[in-house]
C-alpha cells in the first residue's frame, strides 16, 4: 500500500471543502480507506468503499466500526467494474488511486462512465506517480498538484467523456 502524502491530502480537502458537506463518496481502490474517511470527517454524507483484497476490506470494515461510521458507509470486495455493476447510488467524488503498477485509471474511467453513477457536478480524484504523464490529458484536468513523488489531479465529471476521447487519441 502507499498511502497518499498528508500535503497532498491537504490540498485535496482544501479544493474540496466548501462542496463536500452531504457529498456521496466512492473511493474505488480503498486501500486503508484514508481518503474516504477524511471525507467523512469533514462531513461527507456518505462513503462507499470498494477493495478488491480481502483482508483489506474486512479490516476497513472494522476499523469504521470502530471509527463510529458504519452507518454511513459501505465497504465492498472485489473487482472494481464487477462492483460498480452493482452499486445502485449515484456519486458526488470519486477517490481513483489504484496501484500504480497496475495502470488502472483509463479502465476505472470508462467503467464509471459506462455505469452511469456519477452526479452532474461529481469530480474525480486521481492520484498518479510524478515520474509517469497524468492518465488523461493535463487539459482535461480541473485542478492538478504536485508533492514530492505523487500528483493529484480533479477532473470535473462533465469532462470524462473529453478526457477518455482524448486518451484514445494519444
Amino acid at each position: 500500500m502507499r498511502p497518499t502524502p498528508d500535503r497532498l491530502r491537504g490540498t485535496l480537502f482544501d479544493w474540496l471543502r466548501p462542496a463536500l458537506p452531504g457529498m456521496r463518496v466512492l473511493d474505488l481502490f480503498a486501500g486503508t480507506g484514508a481518503l474516504a474517511i477524511e471525507a467523512l470527517s469533514q462531513g461527507a454524507g456518505t462513503a462507499c468503499f470498494v477493495e478488491q483484497n480481502q483482508i483489506l476490506a474486512a479490516a476497513l470494515k472494522a476499523n469504521l466500526t470502530r471509527l463510529k461510521l458504519a452507518h454511513c458507509s459501505a465497504v465492498h470486495s472485489g473487482d472494481f467494474r464487477a462492483v460498480l455493476h452493482e452499486l445502485r447510488s449515484s456519486f458526488h467524488l470519486v477517490l481513483l488511486d489504484p496501484p500504480f503498477a497496475d495502470q488502472l485509471w483509463r479502465p476505472a474511467l470508462i467503467a464509471l462512465a459506462q455505469c452511469k453513477l456519477l452526479t452532474v457536478d461529481a469530480v474525480i480524484y486521481l492520484e498518479w506517480p510524478s515520474e509517469q504523464p497524468a492518465p488523461i490529458p493535463v487539459g482535461c484536468l480541473h485542478k492538478q498538484t504536485r508533492v514530492g513523488a505523487v500528483q493529484g489531479g480533479l477532473l470535473l465529471a462533465t469532462r470524462l467523456p473529453e478526457a477518455l476521447n482524448a486518451c484514445s487519441e494519444r
